[in-house]
């Protein structure tokens, strides 16, 4: 329960104005939503809410550190100032879906849910981002005003009207389908399914050499790519059917099924993560992620947020790691000494887009022992194998727990912290760059908490280390040409391409670690440390707002790119083609990188702040 209640307007009138979106308030209604914050209290190790309580409003972290927990137990964030909590229960039936607890002495702010709510249907600053910062579920799996082009399977398989029913039904086997279009000089002219084959040709006695044309359902019911889920679940509840061919121009262009529709339904961020938090092996974890390409097209088509695509694909390489540390205690033994296991890279920043190598590291209580080791190897080499096992490949660089290097005591992460700020080489450098971006998945997270504060308190301190991360920043350039052109690759597969990973998300990324080292700022999210380091000052709102708005259409059409190679039935990368855009997205890409190569000379000669 709370120490203690009040208001204190003055001081929290100053606190809300560095806070977005209360920022962006008029002055006479900041004042109305200053008097409706109450101001908490709560001791270290308190709680604050638990899962399922009725929540009477949105929180705001003024001071302190909150640990964000689950039903299961299982840390989901970790929360510092500035920070919002309580959101996503109010916005959806008004109970708290996960615990809130205190991990050291924090003042708190409660808006009133019916504030809040006032606030959403009032100021459109307040719209964008409560609804950026909740999760897609309503949205990303509509299935209802998704459009049939990322639905359908492409290049369906097909036969001749003159072929026999028994090539038909081999081929269906061989390709394990149950239907086939029909064909004639590229001209759809029938289909047949399994059922006509039983139907029409068994129940009737015909023989195998009969003709598909005798027995396929000539001129079938079709769609065009641009019709929707609706048009698709109507017309096969209406006409009684399971396959839907889709036509345009003429030309067929794929088929859709009942299985199609039943697949869809099943590739859901909550299902994924469901099916991973029981599943009992690598292998099953590995079917489970197997679904994710899916499941990025389908976030994508339903037009979410990069950031919200990002963060609920990361929760999928999260919840199986988390599920391989149980394991692995299950088959091992409880731990010797308290751990943390940590992620570091996309999935440490939850920037993830698919799936990728892992990078990873653990941390262990300062009592560890050497006899205790062994038990932490075999743990490292159990999970980094089962991440292998699951999709989430060896990372090339050795950046895992695996790495002696990186299963290390507390006091030796500390070390290994003030080696590289102290004496910023090349390599310390890189390791930093990778360090810095660490977030805890599971264990203790008390290990990690007090040793980040340290170290960014450490490393804004330390100018020379400061300046040597901005150099480092600086080596990914955009991909800008000439002429209002882009600089593409030369040669080789991807030739006349561009890459949105190292030319376009990585340089922001470079960028807003560097605002986060200098603002002393916790986040590790890319987008977050560009909204805290607006907030801290670090940056100016117009260069902020800029980079955040070049950040996200850089992340998105790297994400639309990724989700359309999956819909043609290839794996996705980070490689564009400028040609495959329109004039306008071309243009307006461009614009993005010239505004992160202004933010990068703007760090690079005056350390960061834009005027």
């Amino acid at each position: 329960m709370p120490m203690a209640m009040e208001t204190r307007a003055d001081a929290i009138r100053t606190f809300l104005e560095s806070v977005h979106p209360y920022d962006s308030l008029p002055r006479d209604e900041l004042t109305q939503v200053v008097d409706s914050f109450s101001r908490r209290e709560y001791p270290a190790g308190s709680e604050i809410y638990a899962a399922g309580e009725p929540l009477k409003g949105i929180f705001l972290i003024k001071r302190g550190a909150v640990e964000v927990i689950d039903r299961n137990g299982e840390l989901v964030s970790i929360l510092g100032p500035r920070n919002s909590f309580g959101e996503r229960g109010l916005m959806r039936d008004g109970l708290a879906l996960t615990s809130a607890r205190a991990t050291e002495d924090s003042v708190i702010l409660m808006l009133p849910v019916a504030e809040l709510k006032r606030l959403i249907a009032n100021s459109p600053a307040f719209t964008r981002f409560f609804n950026r910062s909740r999760p897609a579920e309503s949205r990303g799996n509509d299935l209802s005003t998704l459009k049939v082009a990322d639905l359908m399977a492409r290049n369906p398989v097909t036969c001749q009207p003159g072929d026999s029913v028994q090539d038909a039904a081999r081929l269906m086997r061989e390709k394990h389908i149950s239907s086939l279009a029909v064909t004639e000089n590229g001209t759809l002219v029938g289909i047949l399914t399994t059922r006509d084959l039983t139907a029409r040709v068994l129940a009737e006695g015909l023989a195998a050499t009969t003709t598909v044309a005798e027995v396929m359902t000539a001129d079938p019911l079709t769609l065009t790519p641009d019709s929707l889920g609706s048009d698709i679940l109507h017309t096969m509840l209406e006409r009684r059917i399971g396959h839907l061919p889709i036509v345009e121009g003429g030309e067929l262009r794929g088929i859709i099924t009942q299985t199609d529709l039943t697949r869809f339904q099943a590739v859901s961020t909550a299902q994924l993560v469901r099916d991973a938090a029981v599943a009992d092996s690598a292998e099953e974890m590995a079917e489970v992620t197997a679904r994710i390409p899916r499941l990025l097209m389908q976030l994508v088509a339903a037009n979410n947020a990069h950031e919200v695509v990002t963060r609920l694909i990361t929760d999928i390489a999260d919840t199986v790691t988390r599920r391989l540390l149980k394991l692995a205690e299950t088959q091992f033994g409880p731990a010797p000494v308290p751990w943390l296991w940590l992620a570091c890279g996309s999935q440490g920043r939850q920037e993830q887009t698919g799936i990728t190598d892992q990078d990873n590291c653990l941390i262990l209580d300062d009592s560890v022992t050497d006899d205790d080791m062994e038990f932490f190897r075999q743990m490292a080499k159990y999970v980094s194998d089962g991440l292998n096992t699951a999709g989430y490949v060896y990372c090339p660089g050795d950046m895992m727990a695996t790495n002696p290097r990186w299963c290390q005591p507390r006091r030796v992460w500390r070390r290994y912290f003030e080696k590289w700020v102290d004496s910023p080489s090349p390599e310390a450098q890189m390791l930093a760059s990778v360090m810095f971006d660490l977030r805890p998945i599971g264990g203790t997270p008390a290990l990690f908490r007090d040793l980040q504060t340290e170290t960014l308190a450490m490393a804004s301190k330390n100018s020379i280390f400061v300046a040597h991360m901005i150099s480092n920043s600086l080596k990914h350039q955009p991909p800008l040409g000439l002429l209002r052109g882009f600089a593409t690759i030369r040669s080789g597969e991807y030739k006349n391409h561009i890459d949105l990973k190292l030319g376009g998300v990585v340089p922001v990324a470079d960028l807003a670690r560097v605002y986060a080292i200098k603002g002393r700022l916790s986040a590790v999210n890319t987008r977050a440390r560009l909204e805290g380091a607006e907030h801290a000052g670090v940056i100016s709102i117009s260069g902020a707002r800029d980079l955040i708005e070049a950040y996200d259409l850089i992340a998105r059409l790297r994400l639309e790119n990724q989700a359309a190679l999956v819909r043609s039935g290839r794996k996705p990368d980070n490689f564009l083609a400028p040609s495959d855009l329109s004039d306008f997205e071309r243009s307006h890409l461009r614009d993005a990188f010239v505004v992160v190569r202004t933010m990068q000379s703007a760090l690079g000669h005056r350390g960061g702040t834009l005027g």
